[in-house]
């Protein structure tokens, strides 16, 4: 391997750990913001997160960290109102839904992926990664999913919530291969058109769920503070999530969301102490297990990938 896949790798991992600590972090935050001070108006924050992380693009363009590349101004306006409405309606399903149904339609955008890509994009799973990624899958689904409660809204939302999720992954890793933008450039295209989407249905939304207006929301100092520190780390988890999509693949970036769920659990248990079950254990045992698997085929496929390009340059 050249001195290019070395940095591709370094890259990779670089991002891959980006997304990890930053969403970790922000999903502390937010737990902070909404469990402990009653801020509950996560659609609203949400859209919040993406003008804070345009601005910061902003600053950073002028800065000339990076250069404008416009492309596709109609490609750009649609992926960044289905990203907002893909936003809108996980939330949407975890209001009309329980909690363990939520964690069902979350560990559902793996295999809506997986099925999208095969049909559209001609893409090929081994039966290796097909069985990592199924392991992967059971084991989040024992630590997280509790009880199951159907209503019929609820399962419209959550399969509305599933396909606009996956095809919004999948559009921002098309998008950038197809257009040559990197990362950057496409998130502080896209970032404006997805805040005005949650800015406009946001506060209805949140009123609808919670029965409480966020304008008439008691902003204490300790309030505005989290609220800030939550925008602020959502720079960093806007931009990790565009980079290792970009990077990898829209599978590879729900596998690393697993992840995170198995962490935020954990540090939720030694921090925090909340209540932690020998099934909880055993769910995340297994999802490493998957993860560890999903990675080494992942590993392996690519290396002999690059060995049969080689000889061909």
């Amino acid at each position: 391997m050249g001195v290019g896949g070395e940095k591709f790798q370094l890259g990779t991992v670089g991002a891959l750990s980006l997304s990890v600590v930053s969403s970790v972090s922000i999903v502390i935050c937010n737990k902070a913001l909404m469990s402990s001070l009653g801020f509950n108006f996560a659609t609203t924050l949400t859209s919040w997160h993406l003008l804070v992380t345009f601005c910061s693009l902003h600053v950073a363009l002028w800065m000339k960290f990076f250069e404008h590349k416009p492309f596709d101004s109609r490609t750009v306006m649609g992926f960044g109102v289905l990203n907002g409405i893909s936003i809108g309606l996980l939330n949407l399903s975890l209001g009309f839904n329980s909690v363990g149904f939520y964690q069902m339609t979350k560990l559902a955008i793996i295999p809506c992926t997986v099925i999208l890509e095969t049909l559209f994009f001609r893409k090929k799973f081994s039966r290796s990664i097909q069985m990592s990624l199924s392991v992967l899958l059971l084991g989040v689904g024992v630590a997280t999913v509790t009880d199951l409660q159907l209503n019929a809204v609820g399962s419209i939302l959550s399969l509305l919530a599933i396909i606009t999720t996956c095809i919004a992954q999948i559009m921002t890793n098309t998008i950038q291969k197809k257009f040559k933008v990197s990362s950057t450039q496409l998130l502080y295209q896209s970032c404006p058109y997805q805040s005005l989407t949650l800015f406009l249905i946001g506060p209805f939304l949140d009123c609808f769920l919670t029965n409480q207006n966020v304008f008439a929301f008691n902003y204490t100092s300790q309030v505005v503070f989290f609220i800030v520190l939550s925008c602020l780390i959502s720079v960093s988890v806007n931009f990790s999530t565009f980079l290792v999509i970009g990077k990898t693949s829209p599978v590879t970036y729900q596998v690393l969301g697993h992840l995170k769920t198995c962490l935020v659990l954990t540090f939720g248990y030694v921090l925090l102490h909340d209540p932690f079950s020998w099934r909880n254990i055993l769910g995340i045992l297994i999802a490493v297990v998957g993860m560890v698997l999903y990675s080494y085929f992942c590993t392996v496929e690519t290396q002999q990938k690059n060995a049969e390009v080689s000889p061909q340059q």
